[in-house]
């Protein structure tokens, strides 16, 4: 049986993908009813905002999860990660993300995301 992080592990892959994927679907099952996230334009937007963003395609390539670090606190745990992908022109950059899931029942669901893209 799967320790709780690397559950977490696997959950956090699915998103990455999905987010590269643009899997609306795949989200419907990751995400609580109350998500929300802070885009790196400075906006917040709820959890049907968000699926709609994820529908439009998220415009990098080769998105992956780096030095990702997963803390486990009771029913909540916090995913914190470096991000590595291409933009519109090709060019490789770099970003980071914050996910908080938390426990609800025998599954974890995304209450909260924040994403930066840098340089």
């Amino acid at each position: 049986m799967p320790t709780q992080t690397e559950v977490l592990a696997d959950l956090n892959r699915a998103y990455i993908d999905s987010v590269q994927g643009a899997d609306v679907a795949r989200f419907e099952t990751l995400l609580a009813p109350d998500f929300r996230c802070s885009n790196p334009d400075g906006s917040l937007v709820d959890r049907a905002a968000f699926l709609r963003q994820i529908a439009r395609g998220p415009g990098i390539e080769g998105l992956r999860a780096e030095d990702v670090e997963i803390r486990l606190m009771g029913d909540v745990a916090i995913v914190h990660a470096a991000t590595a992908y291409r933009d519109g022109a090709g060019i490789q950059r770099r970003g980071r993300y914050t996910d908080v899931w938390r426990r609800d029942g025998a599954r974890w669901l995304a209450v909260s995301a924040h994403v930066t893209r840098g340089a």
